[in-house]
């Protein structure tokens, strides 16, 4: 580091008049186009969520790309590692480059992002940008699983019914799903159909077991 500064001041003055611009300022806009604040953490999620993100940066004529970036990549955040990362994934608003997309992903998964982890798992599921490899995706996903992320929940009971997976851990799964809370109808739906799927591969017994409030050992 006192190579860097000794090398380049510059470099690391820059940074630090980022970081303190983004604490005061919102997005700077555009001529004859109205400023965008930045997306509140709130926001983010929903947009995440409802699978609108990319939409919305589209949609705010890419004036927080710079902001993104910064919370992203300086300032460590999560959720906008997620969103930076599949701006870099898609080519939206900057330059596709899904090797750093991906790392950025992974980076947001291993701080626990349910989220990230959950995207990871799908990218792994459906082999894209990476080598489909669904037993990795049950890797990302299961934590998020575990700590009560519904569409993780989903995303693993989906996987179990595939086929994936390990027997021991479907009565677990199925047990999450079976006993969570649903805000909507079509969610509950799209729930109970993937659970009558990974029925199919458990004995009566499991499911009896897994359909119980408090999952009891064998």
């Amino acid at each position: 580091m006192l190579q860097e500064v000794l090398i380049n001041p510059s470099k690391i003055m820059s940074r630090y008049l980022l970081l303190i611009s983004l604490m005061v300022t919102p997005a700077v806009s555009w001529a004859n186009t109205q400023a965008v604040d930045i997306y509140s953490q709130e926001q983010l999620v929903e947009l995440i969520r409802t699978k609108q993100y990319l939409t919305r940066v589209i949609g705010d004529d890419c004036q927080l790309v710079q902001d993104i970036e910064a919370r992203a990549e300086v300032l460590k955040q999560p959720l906008y590692q997620y969103l930076w990362a599949e701006m870099l994934n898609h080519g939206i608003c900057v330059k596709a480059n899904p090797p750093r997309g991906i790392s950025m992903l992974r980076d947001a998964a291993e701080q626990g992002s349910a989220e990230a982890m959950l995207r990871m798992a799908e990218y792994y599921h459906d082999g894209q940008f990476v080598m489909q490899d669904r037993e990795r995706a049950i890797h990302y996903v299961m934590p998020a699983a575990a700590n009560g992320d519904l569409p993780a929940r989903l995303m693993l009971v989906r996987l179990f019914g595939e086929g994936y997976g390990s027997p021991r851990d479907f009565e677990m799964g199925y047990h999450w799903l079976y006993n969570d809370v649903f805000s909507d109808e079509a969610t509950k739906e799209k729930a109970l159909e993937l659970l009558k799927v990974l029925e199919q591969k458990m004995p009566p017994s499991a499911v009896a077991r897994a359909k119980q409030e408090h999952l009891r050992s064998r």
